[in-house]
């Protein structure tokens, strides 16, 4: 299996160079960007599988490029700064950063997290026994390619709310609570900020009813958690 590319966008030198050891220390392939412009020059020239983002830098903060990466595709983004008010953490996860870690970080967080954002990309056994495509009335969703389509039109989904909608959908009839798809979405025990599912879901069903789909597929079930379902019930 080739090696990830992962993009580090970070205005300090020191920062970047630190990132860069620990990562090609773990067997990645690493570019690097001082700032939003440059990064966006580099994911518009080549593939890139995964995106470590600092937020205050000059000329185009890390919101900014976050918003425009995702116009164009769904490269998993870790957004990593100083900044720690959960404010900016619902934000970015609302603009479509799939995960968030604020400096200082443990170098083998910081890979764990990686490793977790870039394991979608590859089926697991797991995934091999569920359904490649799972349909639900105007709702479709192809495990192979990674898409959501409500009536033939392509739904543009970051990895991690994808990985949540897949989730409940292909376990149409259990509950899940908050730490569980925390567990299992995330996959690791560290990060457990239960909002950070809540702000998912609400993408997702944003996403869903600007489509045109005609049901709300995530049930909230109220002290418990969430669910997927495919009826008209609207909570």
């Amino acid at each position: 299996m080739d090696k990830a590319i992962v993009l580090i966008v970070d205005d300090e030198w020191n920062m970047r160079n630190l990132i860069r050891v620990y990562l090609v220390n773990n067997q990645f392939n690493v570019l690097e960007a001082k700032s939003g412009i440059e990064a966006l020059e580099i994911t518009n020239k080549q593939h890139v599988d995964l995106i470590i983002l600092d937020i205050m830098m000059p000329d185009m903060d890390g919101w900014e490029v976050c918003r425009k990466v995702r116009k164009i595709g769904n490269t998993p983004i870790l957004m990593l700064t100083a900044r720690t008010d959960i404010k900016d953490r619902v934000h970015g996860l609302n603009i479509g950063a799939d995960d968030y870690l604020t400096k200082p970080f443990a170098p083998e967080e910081l890979i764990a997290r990686a490793h977790a954002l870039l394991r979608r990309m590859y089926t697991s056994i797991e995934e091999e026994n569920h359904s490649e495509l799972l349909v639900f009335k105007d709702l479709s969703i192809d495990n192979k390619g990674k898409q959501v389509y409500v009536k033939n039109q392509l739904i543009e989904f970051t990895p991690k709310e994808y990985d949540l909608l897949y989730l409940l959908a292909v376990n149409a009839k259990r509950v899940y609570s908050r730490d569980m798809l925390l567990s299992q979405v995330w996959e690791y025990d560290s990060y457990r900020d239960e909002r950070t599912v809540d702000t998912h879901v609400k993408n997702i069903r944003e996403k869903l009813r600007k489509a045109g789909l005609s049901f709300n597929s995530i049930k909230t079930v109220w002290g418990v958690g969430y669910k997927f379902q495919f009826t008209d019930d609207h909570s």
